[in-house]
């Protein structure tokens, strides 16, 4: 597999992180399975990612949204998907509407 077929280019993930106000500290300070910084980064970088390790970031990015959510907005908060967040991921749909936009902070 060459250099090019492993890069992707920015991901989903940068905007929906930005729209939350989450560095990458912020995930690797949610996240219960030991993600890194390295990790975080290559994903935001658009650097192939196993499913395995989408769905520990996708994980990770959810629990540090839930963790600034009030009681009332964690009931009508939806998980982001590791095929919301990775374009390479099999179903993404880059039309797709944020489903907690009403939810995003100011």
């Amino acid at each position: 597999m060459s250099e090019d077929e492993r890069e992707f280019g920015t991901q989903p993930l940068v905007a929906v992180m930005e729209r939350w106000h989450l560095e990458n500290h912020d995930l690797v300070e949610a996240s219960p399975e030991q993600l890194t910084h390295k990790q975080v980064q290559r994903a935001r970088s658009g650097r192939k990612l196993t499913l395995k390790m989408m769905m520990k970031m996708a994980r990770s990015l959810n629990i540090a949204i839930w963790n600034r959510l009030k009681t009332a907005e964690k009931e009508k908060f939806v998980e982001y998907l590791h095929k919301d967040i990775f374009s390479y991921s099999k179903g993404f749909d880059p039309d797709k509407d944020d489903p907690n936009r009403e939810l995003l902070p100011k």
